[in-house]
């Protein structure tokens, strides 16, 4: 067990991606603080990890305060005597177009995500220099932070913030010998449930059957389980030249996220005024236009929806 004697955070942990990410690292050896607004599901989870021999406390707090941090911080030290690993899991969707998007849509999603990410960082990367500890702190981006997706303004800032953040403080952080870096996972959960392109995947899931191999290998889609794992590699002591990373995962696949990259570079000279994007900026523009959003390759026929045929 890679990660015995360990001491883990993980937000947003009593259902979904976060519960498995729990239980992965305590199947590693790592005692874990699991945290949640939900006492039933935080408890499900701490259940389901000491029935397995683990190790599992729960914190009922919502992720955003910094009092949250420092409350989760503190009981991971009250409770199992020291904090090695934060994953910020924690989230929430509020999902509208831009002109029917609340003031109330926007900052509940921005506050839970984002600010969330950031008091939960910054406390325990406090408690990690002051204690001298190479401490792991994972943090979950997602495919619509790197590329956008309709409808979600506030979930794509607030993920693709998370990995702006991420390459930051992993110049902060270096010195002291802590990593982070963050995921972008690429799996069943209730957030993907409703999306009738994933039906078919989440339906073999649900029967306890393999996805189809379009899904796992294709897509790169798969189960929660499947994304667990590089959290807790991450979180290990093998992985202490790893970090500022996004790093996604699903199914049968993993990738390394490169930095945005300029597609073309042009000089002008005297700069490009007015006069001269219009003579020949608007054709270099115009001649590397960039894809937006996430971009789904067709399904094939035997995995296409089934829609019910209203009588």
């Amino acid at each position: 067990m890679s990660l015995n004697g360990k001491v883990a955070i993980v937000t947003g942990s009593g259902a979904g991606l976060g519960r498995s990410f729990a239980q992965e690292l305590a199947r590693q050896g790592a005692s874990v603080i699991v945290n949640d607004v939900n006492q039933a599901a935080a408890d499900e989870t701490v259940a389901a990890i000491t029935e397995a021999g683990g190790k599992a406390a729960a914190v009922i707090a919502p992720v955003g305060p910094s009092e949250s941090a420092a409350l989760l911080v503190r009981e991971a030290v009250d409770k199992f005597g020291s904090l090695d690993i934060l994953v910020t899991n924690a989230g929430i969707l509020r999902d509208r177009s831009l002109l029917k998007m609340t003031d109330d849509d926007f900052d509940a999603v921005i506050n839970v995500h984002l600010k969330g990410t950031f008091t939960c960082v910054r406390e325990a990367f406090g408690y990690f220099k002051e204690n001298g500890i190479a401490g792991r702190i994972v943090t979950i981006g997602s495919p619509t932070g790197q590329r956008g997706n309709f409808g979600q303004s506030n979930y794509a800032a607030a993920k693709a913030g998370i990995v702006g953040m991420v390459r930051t403080w992993a110049l902060e952080m270096k010195r002291a010998g802590v990593t982070i870096n963050a995921i972008i996972p690429e799996a069943a959960t209730d957030m993907t449930k409703t999306v009738p392109y994933f039906q078919k995947a989440v339906e073999a899931d649900e029967r306890g059957e393999a996805m189809p191999a379009f899904f796992r290998e294709t897509l790169g889609f798969g189960t929660p389980q499947d994304v667990a794992g590089l959290v807790a590699f991450l979180s290990s002591d093998e992985a202490a030249n790893i970090s500022g990373q996004a790093i996604g995962a699903g199914g049968d696949r993993m990738q390394v996220w490169k930095h945005p990259e300029p597609a073309v570079t042009e000089f002008n000279p005297g700069g490009w005024t007015y006069e001269a994007l219009q003579e020949r900026g608007k054709n270099i523009i115009e001649g590397n236009l960039q894809s937006v959003g996430v971009v789904f390759p067709e399904l094939p026929a035997e995995l296409q929806p089934q829609i019910p045929v209203k009588a």
